[in-house]
């Protein structure tokens, strides 16, 4: 496989995390800017997954009827024109209908940069080939926070949008010359009113929740579009049942190994789309940090997620997917709850260390579940699974924060107070239950599950050995 071609799809997850991360740590000073508070500015966190949410089902669809690289460079056209109008946003409608552009490119820059990847690459080096697409990706983490502290810090949050302008340029056109052209296929017809069951299911749930505790609008409001989201989902639920070619496959959970690694992955997922909503925020509003300081502490998670990835073969080759997960989940679990112990006199040298062990068992938990989630997966299914996969990791991200910031609007309500510490303590003892929780699935998983892409062999029983002789 030639290595250049992960590294240019990479160049898709680097705007995306860049892009995340810095908007995290400069949630107050765009939320001040635009006269709004800053868990209201959830709305604009929650806009770009739930546009992630509702397109990415038709990314595998596009990828086979336009072709792979011609998806994948559009998106990324688009997804910087979102950013460009980010950046001349003046109003939290503009803001979030922005973001919702942007999420409307990631929405086939991801998905279809990683089904480019699992098409190219033998099942025996997909770990391989997951981890090296990662790696550069995860330089947008590394950056992204102090990078974005210091420009808010020093110049204007507008500017950390524009970022994004040559990074995507330089995408596209490395993308024009290296990336392979892959074969267009013949998919069926779109199925239409799937694709608005699914879209009214995604964004009526993420949306409803990240509102209803909102003071802007009635939590009736709220309320009504969670209803319309679950209504939605059972009505396609019964629809992808008869429909030939659903636009999101169901039949794909009979599979033992992807169907743990899409329910632990999406539990796993809500409690660290929580994280980077809740640390930025505690480092400003409850110890008085500005976004750059806030950035270099929260920056180092990243360190620990890079370093994973030149591990992560070796690690699954010796302990195999289950126990891998099992144990990620519980020390990320163990280290979101360490979080709810920081305080302004907390010396940032535990901060860092704590940070820097999280980082570390996320990545581990991702690039395992990531690769597990194909480990059985027909290459004719590929593009199915990647879909799914893809949406399913965008609502629970979207649920992350939006019950992270729900957890803190009833703090401060019960309170009748301004945000505190001890609010930003409490999210973070719930959240690390939901990081425990997901270790769940993997529990009842054969120890080999998944052996072709790890490399994982059981070791002989001594009993066998001694009949073979």
């Amino acid at each position: 496989m030639n290595r250049i071609v992960p590294l240019i799809l990479a160049v898709a997850l680097f705007m995306e995390q860049m892009d995340s991360t810095v908007i995290s740590t400069s949630l107050p000073a765009i939320a001040h800017d635009i006269g709004v508070g800053p868990i209201t500015l959830k709305l604009a966190l929650t806009s770009y997954m739930v546009a992630l949410a509702i397109f990415i089902p038709l990314s595998g669809w596009m990828a086979d009827r336009f072709g792979a690289k011609r998806i994948f460079r559009a998106a990324i056209l688009v997804f910087v024109a979102g950013s460009v109008l980010c950046a001349l946003s003046g109003s939290l409608v503009a803001f979030v209908l922005s973001r919702f552009l942007q999420g409307m490119g990631g929405a086939m820059m991801t998905p279809v940069a990683r089904l480019v990847l699992v098409r190219s690459a033998p099942r025996s080096e997909l770990v391989s080939a997951m981890a090296l697409l990662t790696i550069p990706a995860l330089v947008g983490p590394l950056a992204g926070p102090p990078l974005g502290g210091f420009i808010t810090t020093y110049f204007s949050w507008h500017w950390i949008f524009l970022i994004n302008v040559p990074v995507g340029v330089v995408g596209y056109v490395l993308s024009g010359i290296h990336l392979p052209e892959m074969e267009r296929r013949n998919p069926p017809p779109v199925d239409i009113l799937g694709f608005l069951l699914g879209g009214i299911a995604a964004a009526g749930v993420v949306f409803g929740l990240s509102v209803i505790s909102l003071p802007a609008l009635p939590p009736a409001v709220g309320l009504a579009s969670v209803s319309a989201g679950i209504v939605a989902s059972l009505l396609y639920v019964f629809h992808a049942r008869r429909h030939p070619a659903p636009v999101l496959d169901l039949s794909l959970f009979r599979d033992g190994a992807f169907r743990a690694a899409s329910i632990g992955g999406t539990i796993f997922r809500i409690s660290v789309g929580a994280v980077p909503f809740l640390m930025p925020l505690m480092l400003q509003v409850g110890f008085g940090l500005n976004p750059f300081e806030s950035g270099l502490i929260t920056f180092i998670g990243a360190v620990g997620a890079i370093t994973t990835k030149f591990l992560a073969r070796r690690v699954l080759a010796f302990a195999g997917f289950r126990t891998t997960l099992i144990v990620a989940a519980v020390i990320a679990a163990v280290m979101t709850f360490a979080n709810s112990f920081f305080t302004p006199a907390t010396p940032y040298l535990v901060m860092l260390l704590i940070l820097l062990v999280a980082g570390f068992a996320r990545s581990f938990f991702f690039t395992s579940v990531n690769a597990l989630s194909f480990a059985d997966i027909a290459d004719a299914d590929a593009s199915k699974a990647t879909s799914m996969s893809a949406v399913l990791q965008q609502i629970s991200l979207a649920l992350g924060v939006a019950v992270a910031g729900a957890i803190l609007e009833i703090e401060t309500t019960v309170s009748g107070g301004p945000l505190t510490v001890r609010d930003f303590h409490v999210a973070f003892m719930l959240i690390a239950i939901a990081n425990l929780l997901a270790a769940i699935p993997f529990l009842t998983m054969a120890k080999n599950a998944g052996a072709s892409v790890s490399g994982h062999r059981l070791p002989i029983p001594a009993a066998e050995t001694t009949a073979g002789k």
